[in-house]
Formats: structure tokens, C-alpha cells, sequence
């Protein structure tokens, strides 16, 4: 009884407080709103009776530009959720995109990302190296209706504990009520010293998901409705407002810029080396069309498996080096060839494991492969029922060594740098079947706007017929 009436406080406080940013000019925007958010710091929260955070910042901003009355309800996560879905005019934020909600809103963003990471206490003995290992007999703490919480459902998890908020989720990991609570870390953060603790005591276990927030609008608003907003949230990125914004609020340097580009670890093709650099091959080539185009944004290296879900999911996307297949044809836009790769069956030489065609691997006890992987996809579509995976080819490789598994399908282009990076050399392993070759490419979102993908496609022809693309290939190769 003390939450709710402490809650309809600080909601009264706010609708009434957040009124003051609102522009006096007596021509209003066109079209009436019902703002919708929740209290999730430093996305969003209440401070001092007054709705702070990057979010609100971010609408205060748009409100006056486009003079909207700035007017705020403060819910719980799953009523305002539910009520966005159901108030025409609604506007829900701060909300993730993801493959559940892309078709429930219409969105415009994005103003943030976020690193999901597994926490565990800081005396705790667990030890994650996949989402597998966070499936055995643990027990996760969890948000209804958030995204974390049904993007792990969809990956098959079932072991929730099921919390009100993140200060309630770190509360009970603390105490060992549960082993694991999934959150990013400025949300850890403001959750610990909410409750007189710090980030030191919980220890990350394991980065597994990037997600982006975007305001989420009700299906009913007008697409040149939601158009505006993108717009101004385009302009606040082109003059550095959001980035002063991200900075003060998300202690990170810069919030998503208009085109996010992602890529793996998958040496020479791509990787971060030594200095911290994300470089490689594919690399060099994208940061070329980028230098042709004017076009300025950082790349960012993820899990292979994280940047497969985010192009699916996200407009102006793009995400490199990436097989083309029979299978991915349709989903995504593409640039190049940039290259041509073989994949073969490898095994641990002097295992006395032979595999010349599918049917023999298909027979094998256990064939390693790497989660979203053309390879992987490729062998499921041929019905594999045999198959063992996770999101590092690194793990995979340990345990071909290991003898964990039979064979492992990899490329002979990044195979021999993941061997040496563990310390093993092609000597140790055996090619034996070629499973299929391939061209990589340059992928973008569906939702990217094609006029952009052309412009990186003529630029990488340009540098095909002047010399530039064989001069970086013969750098690499």
C-alpha cells in the first residue's frame, strides 16, 4: 500500500511539473499526444518531483520545436505498455525494438542502446560462457513484458523469477533468492546505489544482446506524425544535442548515430586487434565506401548472433561481412561481392574421423557450429538433428580440441586466425569435406533506405575498377 501511494505521489507530481517546458506559442502542433513512460533511470525517472532523464530531455526538445505541449504519465511498465497498445494517440517510451514489439508500434529513434549483461552477487561461483550455460539449474530474475525477458523466452529459457522493477531484481540477487538478473550497466548502477549498494557488488557474467530505444507510437498515428519526430530526433544527432544529452545522462561518449554498423569478431575479415582497433579486410573496405560517401559513423564489433537479431529487427542497419545464401536472399539488402569463401567439416587430425559427404555427417555423434552462421542455418535446412552450437566460434573450437564434438564447420578464410589465437595451428586439424563456397557481402536492413545501399554499391564498384579494392585485398591476403 505504501508503493501505490508513493507512486500516485510522484505521478501527481509529475503530470502537474512537467508541465513547464510547455511552449506558450498559441499555435499548437496538429495532432494531440498521450505521452506515456515509466520510472527506469537514467532512461527515464523521477527526480526532485520533475520527470528527468535522456528520454524526457530528447521530448522536451522535440515538444518545443514542433510546440507540443509537453505532458507526462508516469506508469508501471506493463499498464503503460498495455495502454500504448490501446490509446490511439499514445506514445510509450523509453521502448526497446525488438521482434516482438516491431509490428505492435510504429517508432522513430533510436535515442539509446543498451548492453544486456548476466550479473550474478560477487561471491558467487557461476561461470557463464554462453546463453546455454545460463539455462542449468539457475534461477533468473526477470520483468514482465520486457524485452529482455521475451527475447530470453524465445531462446527457450523458462527458469524466471519474476520482479517488479531492477532495484527488487539486484535486492533478491543479492540475497541469493535468485542467481542471475539480466540489465545494462548504467541501470545496474543507479539500481545498486538506489538501495545503499554499488556496482561492486555483483559481478558481470556475460554481454549476450544489444538493444535499442526508440519512442514507440500507437499504430493509429499518422506515419507524417511519426516522421516529424524522426526528424527531430535526426537533427539533435547532426548537431550534437543528443550526443551532450547521452554523455551527461549515459556516461558514454555518443548516443546510435542515423546508421548503425555492426561487425564480429571473424579475423582477417574483421576483428579488434591488440590496440583495441576494429580492423580487418572487410573492414578496410567499409571504412573506404564510408571516406567515398562522407558518411562518418562508428563500427561497432558484437556477437555474430547479436548483429544478426539487430539487422532483422532495426531500420538503417548494416552489418558486415555476411554470407549470401538461398536463405537470406530476401532479407536483407546487399553490397558487393566483397569476397569468396569455402567452408569445410574440420576435424582433430589423428581423431580417425572422416566425413566425405552429408550423409556421413550426418551420422556423426556431434558436428560443432556457430549460432546464426550461414553454415549453421544451412544444416538445419538439410535436416541436421546433430548439430552443437554457441554464439564463439572460439568455444566451438575448444571443443573440437577437446574432443567434444567430431567436426566443426568453419570457413578456411577466418579458420587458421581462431586456431592461432587459442594457440593451436592448421597442422592440428584435418579439412575434409567442403560443405558449400560462397560470396560474402555487405548487408543492410530491409528498412534501410535504398538510395543509401546504392550509394555504398557504386562506390565499392568505383573502387573495384580503380585499383583500391585489390590494393586493400592484397593487404590482407
Amino acid at each position: 500500500m505504501k508503493r501505490l501511494i508513493l507512486f500516485v505521489i510522484l505521478l501527481a507530481f509529475c503530470i502537474s511539473g512537467c508541465d513547464k517546458d510547455t511552449p506558450t506559442n498559441s499555435t499548437e502542433y496538429g495532432y494531440k499526444f498521450e505521452f506515456i513512460t515509466e520510472n527506469y533511470e537514467p532512461l527515464n525517472y523521477v527526480e526532485n518531483n520533475e520527470l528527468t532523464g535522456l528520454a524526457p530531455d530528447v521530448l522536451r526538445e522535440i515538444c518545443t520545436n514542433l510546440n507540443i505541449p509537453f505532458k507526462v504519465s508516469v506508469q508501471p511498465w506493463e499498464e503503460g505498455y498495455q495502454n500504448a497498445q490501446n490509446t490511439s494517440n499514445a506514445v510509450l517510451f523509453s521502448t526497446v525494438l525488438n521482434s516482438t514489439r516491431k509490428d505492435l508500434f510504429k517508432w522513430a529513434g533510436p535515442i539509446a542502446s543498451l548492453d544486456w549483461v548476466f550479473y550474478s552477487k560477487t561471491q558467487s561461483s557461476i561461470s557463464l560462457t554462453s546463453l546455454d550455460d545460463a539455462k542449468a539449474g539457475l534461477k533468473i530474475g526477470v520483468m514482465r513484458d520486457f524485452s529482455i525477458t521475451q527475447y530470453l523466452s524465445d531462446q527457450g529459457f523458462t527458469n524466471f523469477v519474476y520482479v517488479t522493477d531492477n532495484i527488487e531484481g539486484f535486492t533478491k540477487l543479492l540475497s541469493g533468492e535468485i542467481d542471475l538478473f539480466p540489465s545494462d550497466e548504467i541501470a545496474a548502477k543507479a539500481a545498486l546505489e538506489s538501495s545503499g549498494k554499488n556496482i561492486w557488488s555483483v559481478t558481470p557474467q556475460l554481454t549476450f544482446l544489444t538493444d535499442f530505444v526508440y519512442f514507440a507510437f500507437n499504430k493509429q498515428v499518422p506515419d507524417n506524425v511519426v516522421a516529424d519526430f524522426q526528424n527531430q530526433i535526426d537533427i539533435m544527432k547532426s548537431n550534437g544535442k543528443l550526443n551532450a544529452l547521452y554523455q551527461k545522462y549515459m556516461k558514454k561518449e555518443s548516443a546510435p548515430s542515423s546508421l548503425q554498423i555492426y561487425t564480429e569478431q571473424y579475423p582477417p575479415l574483421t576483428y579488434r586487434n591488440s590496440f583495441g582497433e576494429i580492423t580487418g579486410f572487410g573492414t578496410d573496405i567499409v571504412k573506404e565506401i564510408m571516406r567515398r560517401n562522407n558518411i562518418y559513423s562508428g563500427i561497432n564489433l558484437s556477437l555474430w548472433s547479436n548483429g544478426y537479431k539487430m539487422i532483422q529487427e532495426n531500420p538503417n542497419f548494416c552489418l558486415f561481412t555476411m554470407e549470401r545464401t538461398i536463405f537470406r536472399e530476401n532479407l536483407f539488402q546487399w553490397v558487393g561481392p566483397v569476397g569468396t569463401n569455402t567452408t569445410y567439416f574440420y576435424s582433430k587430425a589423428g581423431s580417425g574421423i572422416v566425413c566425405t559427404n552429408l550423409t556421413e555427417a550426418k551420422n556423426l555423434a556431434k558436428v560443432g557450429t556457430v549460432n546464426s552462421w550461414f553454415s549453421d542455418e544451412y544444416l538445419r535446412e538439410q535436416g541436421f538433428t546433430n548439430l552443437v552450437s554457441d554464439s564463439d566460434p572460439a568455444v566451438m573450437v575448444t571443443k573440437l580440441m577437446n574432443g567434444e564434438i567430431d567436426v566443426f564447420v568453419c570457413s578456411a578464410v577466418t579458420f587458421p586466425e581462431i586456431l592461432k589465437e587459442l594457440g593451436f595451428n592448421l597442422n592440428q586439424v584435418t579439412a575434409n569435406y567442403a560443405l558449400i563456397s560462397t560470396d560474402y557481402y555487405i548487408a543492410f536492413s530491409l528498412t534501410t533506405p535504398a538510395d543509401l545501399v546504392m550509394k555504398w554499391q557504386a562506390a565499392f564498384d568505383v573502387m573495384k575498377s580503380d585499383g583500391t579494392y585489390s590494393a586493400i585485398y592484397s593487404r590482407w591476403f
